[in-house]
């Protein structure tokens, strides 16, 4: 990605305090068998607070105390040698300033030896049936509509694009202070595309399901003339001149651009530069994030659907706080070309939508490989609603949805009481669930279970990666400029990253491997698995790259117990914001797995589910601040 300003905050210039290059650095203590130590890490922290570049001795005695290993003599000054020679490499790396954009050269494919992915033929997307869709008296009756059914009002010119994307802009900068989920209006942009939409129509073009629907884009894509903020505050004017790939696949589709939304700093939560987003079904909620805007526009009714990604979690999180239905495909299938990197292996961009279909639409739209994301491969989605999916092998993960709470001697009574009565209500949900695809969708469940691994500790993987992305900023101290700052916040994690030695970066992707063999063979007789959305299987899928698509799963009750966990708005720390789901009246989810490049009989399944249940079509009342105007 080229951009009128860097990529990442500059380093000093002329500074020979971070002129120590770490991949050599680390290879020295590989050598002497030390890579597995903390050795490595300590020593590196020291030796760039000396003035000069430089290794000493003593530098190697403290770091040995600290990291509680013994080294001989011999070895001391064997090792000073080495170490004082690599410092002309570290420094050329270091003045490259790579830009966030460039990838490693080395890449993760989901892929096993042995499996057999068919590049397949591209069919044109099959619509689902649906009654004939009236032109509305107000045209705000149909902000809640799904994808297929504004579709279907452009199609037969009911509607036109131009007043579809005035309605949602001007929702968007109604709920604006309320739900904080706008960073950018595009609205030129947008005014721009829906003329030329129903100038195509009016000329007997027409694009498809998407032509001439207002969308979302997270605003880690970017966008040719706008900024491309990454949430994070550093990098408010950052300024990204060419379109990511898939907001160019959408542009050639019809669809239309209304905003870039918020995600919290750099990929993280739900807390950015302007404040912190809100659920729309509880607006003292935080929306989780870390695709937070993505999720509470869509929710909200305020735009047709949204892009969002995810590396470990950032779709299904807040498609499960804010209700939507939101697509996580699998690794490869969609070019990340013109988005934020955090995890060159991990990271993954999908849609938010309201129903299961529009996330099929819209997949249809930006998948395939564009020759720039070298782990995108050919393989053809082609939906069909109409999939009988009585024919289709669906298991479910019996122990995660009968599991216990866990608790520690720490837990307070007050506290267990709690999770014991939360944890009562969603067995009432998962029950529900697993009796409506056994009896009213007649699927033969089987019961399954995720191989029994470390996959927590394999997410070394992510840290490492992600530091390496924002390296610059860590080295610059221009960390200290993002907005959280807690021992669970990017800036900490960034710099706790660099202790982690490239030897067990190395062992944590083979032990990914065994995983991902281990996932291959629950897989191997099963199109769909069925699952409780905040379960192991969280972890597991982002590991191995499966896709997964996340619904709304029922809402609950008025007893439910209110959220205690908070935080303060950055704007505002007087007003203190929920931290945590929950509450009455507030949505639940279910997840579903598809094998590899399997989204269309999961996403079958999944519209099956949401036509028996109906709980997609349910959105929450809103009320705009009365003391605030719209910002555009």
């Amino acid at each position: 990605m080229d951009s009128t300003v860097s990529q990442n905050p500059s380093a000093p210039k002329n500074s020979n305090i971070n002129a120590l290059d770490r991949r050599h650095f680390l290879g020295v203590f590989s050598a002497l068998g030390l890579g597995s130590t903390l050795m490595p890490g300590v020593l590196w922290g020291m030796a760039q607070k000396e003035e000069t570049p430089k290794v000493t001795k003593e530098m190697i005695d403290e770091a040995a105390l600290v990291a509680g290993v013994d080294i001989h003599d011999e070895y001391r000054q064997m090792m000073l040698e080495n170490l004082n020679s690599n410092l002309k490499d570290y420094k050329a790396i270091y003045d490259l300033h790579i830009p966030n954009s460039v990838p490693p050269a080395v890449q993760f494919d989901p892929v096993l030896p042995g499996m057999k992915i068919e590049p397949g033929v591209r069919q044109p997307a099959r619509l689902s049936r649906i009654a004939a869709v009236e032109a509305p008296k107000n045209l705000e009756d149909v902000a809640f509509y799904s994808v297929r059914q504004l579709a279907e009002l452009i199609r037969t010119k009911r509607v036109s694009s131009t007043a579809l994307t005035q309605m949602y802009l001007e929702r968007l900068k109604r709920y604006q202070p309320l739900l904080h989920f706008v960073v950018t209006f595009t609205e030129e942009r947008a005014l721009a595309k829906a003329k030329q939409a129903d100038a195509e129509m009016a000329a007997g073009k027409y694009r498809g399901p998407l032509h001439g629907l207002p969308w979302a884009a997270k605003d880690l894509l970017a966008v040719k003339g706008y900024p491309t903020t990454w949430g994070a505050r550093g990098f408010e004017k950052q300024v990204i001149e060419e379109d990511a790939e898939v907001v160019r696949r959408l542009d050639a589709a019809g669809a239309v651009l209304v905003a870039k939304t918020t995600l919290g700093a750099l990929a993280q939560g739900d807390l950015w530069f302007g404040g912190i987003t809100r659920n729309p079904w509880r607006p003292q909620q935080g929306s989780s994030g870390s695709s937070a805007g993505s999720a509470s526009a869509t929710a909200a009714g305020c735009v047709a659907f949204a892009i969002g990604s995810e590396t470990l979690g950032s779709i299904s999180s807040p498609s499960t706080r804010c209700g939507t239905t939101g697509l996580r495909p699998t690794f490869g299938r969609v070019p990340r070309t013109g988005a934020m990197a955090l995890s060159w292996s991990m990271d993954k961009l999908g849609p938010i939508c309201r129903a299961a279909e529009d996330c099929a639409l819209v997949l249809d739209a930006i998948y395939g490989p564009d020759h720039q994301d070298p782990t995108v491969r050919e393989a053809a989605f082609n939906w069909n609603p109409e999939i009988d999916i009585k024919k289709l092998r669906v298991g479910y993960l019996k122990e995660d949805f009968e599991r216990a709470p866990k608790f520690t001697d720490e837990t307070k009574p007050e506290e267990k009481e709690k999770i014991l009565k939360q944890r009562a209500m969603a067995k009432k949900f998962d029950d529900a669930s697993i009796e409506v695809l056994r009896i009213k969708l007649g699927l033969n469940l089987r019961a399954v279970k995720m191989p029994d691994l470390p996959f927590d500790a394999m997410v070394n993987m992510l840290s490492a990666e992600a530091a390496a992305a924002f390296d610059d900023l860590t080295r610059s101290g221009k960390d200290k400029l993002l907005t959280a700052q807690t021992d669970n916040d990017w800036p900490n994690q960034f710099r706790s990253a660099r202790f982690i030695p490239a030897v067990e970066y190395v062992q944590a992707a083979r032990a990914r491997t065994l995983g991902m063999q281990k996932v291959a063979e629950v897989f191997k007789d099963l199109d769909v698995i069925v699952c409780p959305t905040n379960s192991s299987q969280l972890v597991i899928t982002n590991l191995t790259g499966h896709p997964a698509v996340i619904l709304p799963n029922g809402f609950r009750g008025e007893d439910a117990p209110l959220p205690t966990r908070k935080k303060p708005d950055v704007n505002d720390k007087s007003v203190m914001v929920e931290d945590e789901g929950g509450g009455p009246g507030t949505p639940v989810s279910l997840t579903f797995l598809g094998d590899l490049y399997g989204e269309a009989k999961m996403l079958a399944v999944a519209k099956a589910y949401q036509d028996a249940t109906g709980f997609h079509l349910k959105h929450p009342k809103l009320e705009a601040p009365a003391s605030e105007k719209p910002k555009s």
